[in-house]
């Protein structure tokens, strides 16, 4: 390993854990990555010496407003936002676009469409289709081809017209893994519509940079637990759009943006370990040599993407020569700039949730199922068969790791 990987690896506690004297392996990561120390000492610190809720006249109160602040502050610079109170934060992305699609419901009218993909999670269409049977709106598809696993952007101009309300529009699947080229859609909605876009980047933000502004979206939501901090959600809207829309509140709750989208009392504790793990890229950034904020973000999402294509090649090649193996995405070797590093496949007459179970025992660590994105297992034709095996290396795994699970993978199918 590099000196690089060496010192990022130190960093993550998890990763000396054994079993029997077995080391995990951690390829579950697009379900959840494992954290930094410092992280963790976010968390610890804050419940130690600044556990209190907004609003009081106390100093604990108060470190905890500032506190809150400045994770707002990282996490614009994060997704370069025009300004930290364009930062929501929530339990989950779930519930923020949950939140989100009852704060817009207002400006839907019966025979309205939203346009929604079958590549995305499922909290990125459920919750729209749900609004469209309440609010009586008509639901639009963007396919994606099962051979190229791309979306034929030249149908958006059969899809999107003057009746477009909602683009509800996925960065990067959790199942193939491929990038989507979300400007160009935003652009092509919102040259033939009025419409809001929302993108899901839960599954892109860990592994690329997030620009809001060269997006030209107006809604972004992700999830820090994928990044390597805590779970919470964060979503960001544009600001103006944010102050327009009066989200369902209590009273007594405040009612300045962003705080009026934050029901209840606030995750402070998930608030510190999402700025814990802001820290962590402009640590590795700072070690590629960048100090300012943002750009140290970048050259940390840089190092994380070459190293991971490295890792993604390896495992797309392994898999793919052995028998029975079909792997559900793009592997051009020349072409993985195109793609994250979430790798799924099915084999031949095999229960993907038993090759799960069966890695697992050998503490390699891996998803099976749809993975909540059932539209795509459904369009891969995946569903009677028990979905995918899912892997997922991301910049703290190893080449070593790599090859051991193939061996393990070689063993188990062959």
């Amino acid at each position: 390993m590099s000196s690089l990987l060496d010192s990022v690896r130190a960093r993550f506690p998890a990763l000396a854990v054994t079993d029997e004297d077995q080391p995990r392996i951690y390829f579950d990561n697009p379900a959840g990555t494992q954290v930094p120390d410092v992280v963790i000492d976010r968390v610890s610190g804050y419940y130690r010496e600044t556990n209190a809720n907004y609003g009081g006249r106390f100093r604990t109160s108060q470190a905890t407003v500032t506190l809150a602040r400045e994770a707002r502050e990282a996490m614009a610079a994060f997704v370069n936002a025009g300004s930290a109170d364009e930062i929501v934060i929530g339990p989950n992305m779930t519930s923020l676009t949950y939140a989100a699609s009852r704060a817009l419901a207002p400006r839907f009218r019966p025979g309205d469409e939203i346009l929604l993909t079958r590549m995305d999670h499922d909290a990125n269409v459920t919750p729209w289709v749900q609004l469209a049977g309440r609010l009586g709106l008509e639901v639009r598809w963007l396919d994606f081809d099962t051979g190229s696993y791309r979306y034929d952007l030249n149908r958006l101009d059969e899809l999107v017209n003057e009746r477009t309300r909602l683009a509800a529009i996925n960065y990067a699947s959790n199942i193939t893994g491929t990038i989507n080229d979300v400007a160009a859609i935003v652009a092509r909605v919102k040259a033939a519509s009025d419409a809001l876009c929302y993108v899901d980047a839960v599954q892109y933000a860990p592994h690329g940079d997030v620009d809001v502004q060269q997006l030209g979206c107006d809604f972004l939501v992700c999830s820090a637990y994928k990044f390597y901090g805590p779970h919470v959600g964060v979503l960001w809207g544009r600001g103006g759009l944010l102050e327009s829309l009066t989200p369902d509140k209590l009273r007594a709750a405040p009612d300045s943006v962003p705080h009026r989208f934050e029901t209840g009392c606030a995750n402070s504790e998930g608030i510190a370990g999402l700025l814990g793990a802001i820290e962590y890229y402009r640590w590795l950034g700072a070690q590629l040599g960048e100090a300012d904020q943002r750009r140290s973000i970048q050259a940390a999402k840089a190092w994380m993407c070459e190293h991971e294509r490295t890792l993604t090649g390896r495992l797309i090649g392994g898999l793919a020569a052995l028998p029975g193996v079909t792997v559900h995405g793009i592997t051009d070797a020349d072409a993985l700039d195109a793609r994250v590093s979430t790798v799924s496949v099915t084999v031949a007459g095999r229960n993907p949730a038993d090759l799960a179970e069966a890695l697992g025992q050998h503490n390699v660590f891996t998803w099976s199922g749809h993975n909540y994105a059932v539209d795509v297992i459904d369009v891969l034709g995946c569903a009677d068969s028990g979905g995918v095996l899912r892997f997922g290396p991301v910049h703290y795994n190893s080449i070593d790791e790599v090859d051991r699970v193939l061996a393990l993978m070689h063993e188990l199918v062959t």
